[in-house]
């Protein structure tokens, strides 16, 4: 590799693209372009590093959603097994209640038809 200096601020370097020095093929850069890449190269490891801990914070609170969601849904499940043994306890009382009006004079249901004609 060829690399020649300028000799008024040593800011620029030729640099051969290829192994030999006769090819005439030479890229220049200067030290500014070089110190762009490396603090891109360090902002591109920030940038992952960043977006890894993203990711992972966007996975942690995916989980916590997920158990949320089993903890409401089986909530769900209690209250409709609750809602079921109270409408039976309800169907048993409605019924006994019935039972009690029928054995009873107060209630006896009076046939207004009747009366009427």
């Amino acid at each position: 590799m060829e690399e020649d200096v300028d000799q008024e601020d040593g800011t620029f370097s030729n640099v051969s693209l290829d192994d030999t020095a006769d090819s005439g093929t030479a890229a220049l850069y200067s030290k500014q372009d070089s110190e762009i890449f490396t603090m891109n190269c360090d902002m591109d490891g920030d940038m992952e590093k960043v977006e890894m801990e993203e990711k992972t914070r966007l996975i942690n609170q995916v989980l916590e959603l997920q158990h949320t969601l089993e903890d409401l849904s089986a909530r769900v499940d209690a209250v409709k097994e609750e809602n079921l043994k109270l409408k039976s306890e309800n169907q048993v009382l409605g019924q006994y209640i019935e039972n009690l009006m029928s054995a009873s004079s107060v209630f006896q249901t009076t046939d207004t038809k009747s009366k009427r004609k």
